[in-house]
């Protein structure tokens, strides 16, 4: 990474910090009286021992001693507040950047081919963001505090003698030499620790979604190993980073510690010569001896710098990611729910072949559309085309004459309701997970009265606190059809004119079936609606029926007209009949 791309970093993190400027002040305080209190103290030993082995004047030992014990308490109660402050202010900026991560999280395109995995995703905001924060503090800490402890220093020795000191800053290129060469590989190495770390997630991702299938078909060896593979990468890129810290610390602590020998030893000539009195040189060895600390600090330093800046320039990374196109400014209050698909060309890769082709179809207001095909004919991606998680290569989609691109995503969206054969539920209530999202504020008669339409009532009496019981992690305490009426309730509760239903009743036995069709039925009066379903039941509902083969819209008309006219439809219908025989 380049100076200047680490110096925008820089900023723009400070610039997170900004906000919280009171802390951040306390704790720059701080580290100036702690840089401060550090050359102090071989300042003040020097008057000391003078005044003690030569004047002997007791009273000025006294208050000197007093002003000795001061710089001590006040370099340990500066630290103190440096950490507490920095606390403060990097735990506030931690929290910006998850809010921030979240934020874009919940507005990046769905489907982009290039989009991170979820457990990289993971990953940045829980490992990376901690990075900054651990970096932040420590880093900030040593660049002010020590910096100007060092220079504190050197100018008291230099005052003392300036020669002795010119000596030991012949060790300064060589400090810069050693920072210069690993700074480069610290940062390369930290970049291979979280790619490593972001796959140690993504495989205890897929092994906890999958545990079911890892058991059943044996694959817990397999996931084993993978693990294994994974942690253990993350094991030796740690190694590695740990070595690359610590070897600028050892290299500076032995120049430094050559050039304090040296020191030393002519400091010793000329104080046996009596050309310094014993105060100088006690408090020029003491200088020398605190100018140790800082220095190996400043040189390590450069490890969590490192961490920092390659978790900064990843998490800055998501923020920066550009969300879903929502350049629409009209806005409706409710479609009349004419839909319309104008030479609709889509596919998800550039590689790969269209998922729709040149699809037309127009879908009358309260309109019940059914969709029917083989797998990968293009329901879903059709049905997906209508809320925009996606867009299309070519042609338009139309709500009521309107490009639906030119409609905001909220206006849009608050359009529709779907049902979907992928039920997404929420660790809360019954009651919250049917009045989810703006829903919210929905009254408590009106979330019951959609749980009665959904028929989730039946399983209510089941359950120790009716609406307000818990369903688990993604509904894990319900049953599939239990689940399934939940996000009917919904899509009641959100009366949407139009309303999408993939594979809606999949989960459903048979009496629920039935009975969740007839509100089914309710439901769609009045709604538009498009319904992706292979249950003939569910298909002979729809007024019109739209069969799709490769991208295609091939034949569309009423389930007794394409029983006559489409072979694929009678195929298809043939087919389903045998296997809900079955």
């Amino acid at each position: 990474m380049s100076q200047s791309r680490s110096h925008a970093l820089y900023r723009r993190l400070l610039g997170h910090a900004r906000p919280h400027w009171r802390p951040f002040a306390l704790a720059v305080l701080a580290m100036l009286m702690a840089a401060a209190a550090q050359p102090a103290i071989p300042m003040i030993l020097k008057p000391v021992l003078d005044e003690s082995f030569v004047e002997r004047d007791p009273y000025v030992v006294a208050g000197l001693t007093v002003l000795l014990v001061l710089a001590f308490v006040t370099w340990g109660v500066a630290n103190w507040a440096r950490t507490a402050a920095f606390a403060v202010v990097s735990q506030r900026v931690l929290f910006d950047l998850r809010r921030l991560m979240f934020d874009k999280l919940l507005a990046l395109p769905i489907g982009r081919p290039d989009r991170p995995s979820v457990a990289r995703l993971m990953s940045k905001l829980t490992f990376d963001a901690d990075r900054i924060a651990q970096a932040a503090d420590r880093t900030l800490a040593v660049l002010v505090t020590d910096t100007l402890a060092v220079a504190g220093l050197l100018a008291w020795m230099a005052w003392i003698d300036w020669q002795l000191t010119l000596l030991m800053l012949v060790a300064g290129p060589v400090v810069a030499l050693t920072v210069r060469y690993f700074n480069r590989r610290l940062r390369r190495v930290s970049r291979l620790v979280q790619d490593a770390m972001g796959r140690v997630n993504h495989i205890l991702r897929e092994a906890l979604d999958g545990e079911k299938a890892v058991r059943v078909f044996g694959g817990q060896e397999y996931e084993r190993r993978r693990f294994e593979e994974a942690a253990n990468a993350v094991r030796l890129r740690n190694f590695k980073f740990a070595m690359a810290g610590a070897w600028p610390g050892a290299i500076v602590q032995v120049v430094i510690a050559v050039a304090i020998g040296a020191v030393i030893t002519i400091t010793a000539h000329r104080a046996a010569a009596g050309s310094v009195t014993i105060g100088s040189f006690v408090s020029f060895m003491a200088a020398t001896m605190l100018l140790l600390r800082p220095i190996r600090h400043l040189a390590t330093v450069i490890a969590s710098l490192q961490q920092g800046l390659a978790a900064a320039e990843s998490v800055f990374g998501l923020v920066d990611e550009t969300g879903e196109p929502d350049s629409g400014t009209r806005e409706i209050a409710r479609t009349k729910g004419r839909i319309e698909l104008d030479s609709v060309v889509f596919r998800y890769r550039d590689d790969r072949p269209p998922a729709l082709r040149n699809v037309s179809l127009v879908i009358e207001p309260g309109e019940t559309l059914a969709l029917v095909g083989p797998s990968g004919a293009g329901k879903s991606t059709l049905a997906n085309l209508l809320p925009r998680f996606f867009d299309p290569l070519t042609g338009a989609v139309r709500l009521d004459g309107i490009d639906i691109r030119e409609l905001t995503l909220t206006s849009l969206r608050h359009q529709i309701a779907i049902v979907s054969q992928e039920i997404v539920l929420f660790n809360d209530t019954i009651a919250a997970n049917i009045a989810y999202g703006g829903l919210e504020s929905a009254p408590r008669e009106s979330i019951r009265q959609a749980a009665e339409a959904a028929f989730v009532t039946d399983f209510l009496e089941d359950l120790p606190d009716g609406l307000d019981s818990v369903v688990g992690e993604n509904g894990l305490d319900l049953s599939g059809g239990q689940r399934q009426r939940l996000a009917l309730a919904r899509a009641f509760l959100k009366d949407a004119p139009i309303l999408i239903l993939d594979e809606a009743t999949s989960a459903l036995d048979t009496p629920s079936e039935h009975r969740v069709r007839s509100a089914l039925v309710r439901l769609r009066e009045g709604r538009t609606t498009v319904v992706i379903a292979h249950r003939p039941s569910t298909i002979e509902m729809a007024d019109r029926v739209a069969v799709m083969e490769d991208g295609r819209v091939v034949a569309v008309g009423t389930h007794s007209e394409l029983l006559g006219s489409s072979a694929l439809y009678r195929a298809l219908r043939q087919s389903q009949s045998r296997v809900q025989a079955a």
